[in-house]
């Protein structure tokens, strides 16, 4: 650099200079995102927290078919076969609204639509993923049941084969989108091993009771999956795989939505706190004047934006097929821990405002409580790259 050339302005929402990474594409699927999610999501989301539901939750699924954001880095069947790292954008966007609206997007397509992709027939895809990209049929992912969580290859969901026809039997516990889904995508053990089916959620014996009384994820529909002789032809069963390695594959794309998607919620919370910093007045100034105020949003900085740092690597990293699941791990147990610790320090920056739902912080931080033990919980993370690191099995 020449010494006349001029620096850029520090830009205290982005003190790394990170868009500088993004291309205008990349930046404009984020603007229509988060445009999206400030016009529909952020003057109901705490009305839909504090009553426990998720009202018009079909149309929002076709808004969000509508802006392309529904299985957004598959390609074809209506999809818009976005870059991992545009997918990463919009995770973001859609969790600084809130956990719940990014869940339904994650579990639509990187999960439900992302194994009929990877692992249906050319019939399942053609007959499931198009309405699935348009929002038109919701998709759930059927895999954690009552008593087995971190355990899957445990599961007690059985499909036997009568005929050409399969009878599934079994139950799910804590899907995502369960009670308004249209297909379920279920793992159950078989003869052959585990598989996966596509399972019309019209199907007789098959149920979705809705769960309540949650105090994490309240903007979101969250479901009991109930088999009782669901009798399915032959052509249900993903024929792409047979066992763990399927649902593992499809929880791997899920988390890495995570990465990205907790560091909308710690974005959002940190906002809510350097606004309040600068206006809040005690002992006749800003709090944020205070040096403890400052060390407290100045490490809260750090780790945000080490978080989005780390989450876009890992993009490129997908979209250069170098991913591995372990840095997947990485990224999950880094960011969604450091998310977390953002959000609580946001909160005593509050003070007694912090816990109010006129502020997004509690909201956000009751959320990520959830999204730290979904999809592997701290302990699976730890140990998967404890194994990585030293070779050994810890696990059992």
């Amino acid at each position: 650099m020449s010494a006349s050339a001029k620096l850029p302005p520090f830009d205290p929402a982005d003190p790394l200079g990170l868009d500088d990474l993004l291309e205008p594409e990349d930046l404009a699927i984020r603007d229509t995102v988060r445009g999206w999610a400030a016009d529909r999501v952020l003057p109901h989301v705490a009305e839909w927290y504090e009553k426990g539901e998720l009202p018009g939750i079909r149309e929002l699924a076709r808004e969000l078919g509508g802006i392309g954001a529904l299985g957004m880095s598959l390609d074809g069947y209506g999809c818009a076969g976005a870059s991992a790292v545009q997918y990463g954008l919009a995770c973001l966007e859609l969790e600084a609204a809130d956990s719940g609206i990014r869940s339904l997007v994650s579990v639509q397509g990187s999960l439900a639509m992302y194994a009929i992709h990877r692992f249906g027939s050319e019939e399942q895809k053609r007959r499931w993923l198009p309405r699935m990209a348009s929002g038109e049929v919701i998709g759930c992912f059927g895999l954690t049941e009552p008593d087995v969580g971190s355990d899957p290859g445990a599961m007690r969901t059985y499909a036997r084969k009568d005929g050409t026809d399969w009878v599934l039997n079994g139950r799910k516990m804590w899907i995502t989108n369960g009670s308004v889904a249209g297909v379920a995508v279920v793992w159950a053990g078989t003869e052959e091993g585990i598989r996966g089916f596509a399972v019309p959620t019209d199907s007789p014996g098959f149920s979705a009771p809705e769960i309540k009384h949650k105090w994490s994820l309240r903007a979101s529909v969250t479901s009991e999956l109930v088999m009782d002789d669901v009798r399915l032809p032959a052509d249900a069963v993903l024929p792409g795989v047979t066992g763990l390695k399927g649902p593992l594959s499809c929880l791997s794309h899920a988390r890495y939505g995570i990465v990205w998607g907790a560091m909308g919620a710690a974005r959002s919370s940190f906002e809510a706190a350097v606004d309040y910093a600068r206006t809040r007045e005690q002992f006749g100034r800003p709090i944020g004047g205070f040096q403890l105020t400052q060390a407290k949003l100045a490490d809260m900085a750090v780790e945000l934006h080490k978080g989005i740092l780390l989450a876009h690597h890992l993009g490129r990293r997908m979209d250069a097929g170098r991913l591995r699941p372990e840095q997947v791990s990485f990224g999950k147990l880094n960011n969604v821990r450091e998310a977390i610790d953002i959000c609580r320090t946001a909160r005593t920056i509050l003070g007694a405002n912090g816990i109010s739902l006129e502020y997004p912080v509690m909201r956000h931080a009751t959320n990520l409580e959830s999204v730290l033990t979904y999809e592997g919980t701290v302990e699976m993370h730890q140990l998967v790259l404890g194994k990585a690191l030293t070779g050994l099995d810890a696990f059992r």
